[in-house]
């Protein structure tokens, strides 16, 4: 048995190296890969370190099963799929080795070098380092081009985020699909051009720096500097207690000094760091509950020492150009659970950022104004995106990418998309477009909710309404056809702009395809949901999906007639081939009924639950009347009614228990 990935087959998967990270690395891709009967192989040199590994994964395998994270048979499929091993021999046949051993450039060549004379030619070279450059890692390997630095962050069988970073012989189609899988199997990952450090590092090690320097030079104690640290950038815990949980003073100390030569010359290990080491001590880090009251005078100081180390370093690796600076932003925010740099100095404003910026470059020698920063300056801010272009052939592929929040949409992500959409449109070389989501879970998990918390009038509620059907009813009018392909559950907002594609393509099987969850929250479909979804599939199985926000699962959205055909293989690739039959004519896919139903039924009887009643009048109505409008008219009308939910109190109960208790909360409406 195998896991197939394009031109990656896995049957077999090593990792080298028992200690810090390592374990984690064997733990997720057992998670991924067992039930496919790929076999992991753990081994290190020391026997202790393995029994040590072994006792902690199956701590957290159990631990799995205890959270209901893991069935109890996945469980034990994850146990039988390692092997701990002292024995490099055990390697042979791996079709991937992933060396996570310590960051040392002598120990991973001798590594590569032994597992080179051991495997095949086409076995995938993986180095789990953080700070070397490929080049040097792989500076002894036969066939460079499977060669590839992937660098995963703490804890490395939860945190999403993999740099990974190729060198200048890796082959790119291994490259691309090495991203992929990465993204397959549930991570998100990033390329970054070959560079010492890569794109993370120097940020979170140089705030490390930072704070160590603002504790010489007397600005705070360790304690104060890591508190306005969390209350300046929103991290779950400051530089220096970070460093200090993951075991890192050595492992920086040395990365330090090396980006000192590589880098720039303000990088260097601190005096007080390197005494710390050589005393074997450890910072004085506050623990779990301690309160750390600031005095305001030391917390401007330091606050803006912290904004401006931060706001610097992110925008010196975005002068780099070895990434692209959205995936930075949502990386950084997503690996280091900190505010994102580039959307946080656009929301303080731009200019505003850049004084802090050119203040703290002047109290910190050896590291230059950025000449990526005045630039962003000089445009009005950072140009980010929420939604990334590529093209198979003839075919544009826009992908929705906000995976921290499920891929929602928001206003600003729906006018990234029609603005996409209009390039698409005009472009003579593109017949068609694909709209996707990234990674395997979402394709969109709705509209933003944030969005319609903001909305206090009916009017607001409608305006809300009317800006989303906007960029749907776009969609619905160009010339050239548009094949939504559902790669995870598209929820809401989600489902609506699948609706007003031309076709729809889903992965085959899943459980969850579309939902309407909108009357769990007290509010109605704004965005085309209860004029689209009945032309679509019929009024009273759209009636009942809408009223009741059951899932529909892949099978069913094809029996209705919501799904044109489930998709064993590569969804995106058989979604371009839709857009170019449709695009040739080789394939006619009806339009969408824009009059009047013909014979619309009587609403039915529906149990609804304990969703509002009142809610569900104002849903019945717009579904119905709806029916017998035009298109347009309905349109008009459900906007109106969604205005109408924002003046109920069970819209703003459902609000609340949603935001405080979760989606799967029941609200207590009272159907007022």
């Amino acid at each position: 048995m195998s896991y197939q990935f394009k031109s990656i087959e896995l049957e077999k998967i090593t990792i080298i190296g028992a200690g810090n990270i390592g374990p984690d690395i064997c733990l997720h891709f057992a998670k991924v890969f067992a039930a496919d009967g790929v076999k992991m192989v753990l081994v290190d040199i020391a026997e202790s370190a393995l029994e040590s590994a072994q006792a902690r994964i199956e701590k957290k395998i159990a631990s799995g099963v205890k959270a209901r994270a893991f069935r109890a048979d996945h469980a034990e499929l994850m146990l039988e799929s390692i092997r701990y091993t002292s024995n490099y021999d055990d390697i042979a046949g791996s079709s991937l080795v992933l060396e996570a051993a310590t960051e040392d450039a002598g120990i991973k060549d001798a590594i590569f070098k032994q597992v080179d004379a051991i495997c095949d030619a086409s076995t995938i070279f993986l180095s789990n380092s953080s700070h070397m450059r490929p080049e040097v890692i792989f500076r002894n390997i036969s066939n460079p081009g499977r060669c590839l630095v992937a660098h995963y962050f703490f804890p490395a069988e939860r945190n999403p985020i993999v740099e990974i970073i190729p060198a200048a012989a890796t082959d790119k189609t291994l490259t691309a699909n090495l991203l992929g899988l990465y993204e397959a199997i549930g991570k998100v990952p990033m390329e970054v051009a070959s560079s010492y450090g890569y794109a993370i590092d120097p940020i979170f090690e140089g705030l490390f720096q930072n704070a160590i320097l603002c504790l010489q030079k007397g600005y705070g104690t360790v304690r104060e500097i890591d508190q306005v640290s969390m209350d300046a950038l929103g991290c779950g815990v400051g530089p220096v207690t970070a460093v200090t949980l993951a075991g890192g003073n050595e492992i920086t100390d040395h990365g330090l000094d090396e980006m000192h030569t590589e880098l720039l010359p303000w990088f260097k290990s601190p005096v007080m760091l390197k005494e710390l080491i050589a005393k074997g001590e450890r910072w004085d880090i506050a623990s779990k509950g301690d309160v750390v009251e600031v005095a305001a005078d030391t917390e401007e100081v330091l606050r803006n020492q912290v904004v401006g180390a931060y706001c610097a370093l992110a925008s010196y690796i975005a002068e780099l150009g070895i990434c692209d600076i959205s995936d930075l932003d949502k990386a950084c925010e997503i690996a280091l659970v900190i505010k994102p740099p580039f959307s946080m100095m656009n929301a303080m404003g731009i200019d505003k950022a850049y004084d802090i910026v050119e203040a703290w470059c002047a109290d910190n020698e050896g590291f230059p104004l950025p000449k990526a920063l005045a630039a962003a300056r000089d445009a009005g801010g950072w140009k980010l995106s929420n939604v990334t272009r590529k093209t198979l052939g003839d075919v544009a592929v826009l992908t929705i990418k906000r995976p921290k929040v499920l891929n929602a949409v928001d206003t600003t992500v729906l006018a990234e998309l029609q603005e996409k959409f209009a390039e698409a449109e005009n472009d003579p070389a593109i017949v068609g477009t694909v709209l996707t989501g990234f990674g395997v879970k979402a394709f969109v998990s709705g509209a933003d909710i944030n969005d319609l918390a903001a909305c206090k009038t009916a009017q607001a509620g409608y305006d809300n309404s009317q800006n989303f059907q906007k960029v749907c009813n776009f969609i619905e009018g160009l010339s050239k056809p548009v094949v939504c392909a559902w790669n995870g559950f598209a929820f809401g907002g989600g489902a609506e702009l699948g609706m007003a594609c031309t076709a729809r393509v889903c992965k085959a099987g899943m459980p969850i395809t579309v939902c309407q969850p909108e009357v769990n929250l007290g509010f109605i479909p704004g965005a085309g949901g209860t004029q689209r979804l009945p032309r679509l599939v019929g009024i009273s199985t759209a009636a009942e999906i809408l009223r009741t926000a059951r899932p529909v699962p892949s099978s069913e959205a094809v029996e209705i007639g919501l799904v044109r055909e489930e998709v064993e293989g590569d969804l995106v690739e058989a979604a371009a081939s839709l857009v170019q039959r449709i695009a040739s004519g080789d394939v006619v896919v009806p339009a969408i009924e824009t009059g009047p139903l013909a014979d619309i039924s009587e609403p039915e009887d529906l149990d609804i639950g304990y969703h509002s009643r009142k809610i569900d009048s104002i849903l019945v109505h717009a579904i119905y009347a709806g029916a017998a409008m035009t298109l347009a008219e309905g349109l008009e009308l459900e906007s109106r009614s969604f205005g109408q939910c924002i003046e109920t109190e069970d819209m703003w109960i459902g609000l609340e228990s949603f935001m405080t208790r979760g989606a799967g909360s029941k609200a207590a409406f009272i159907h007022k």
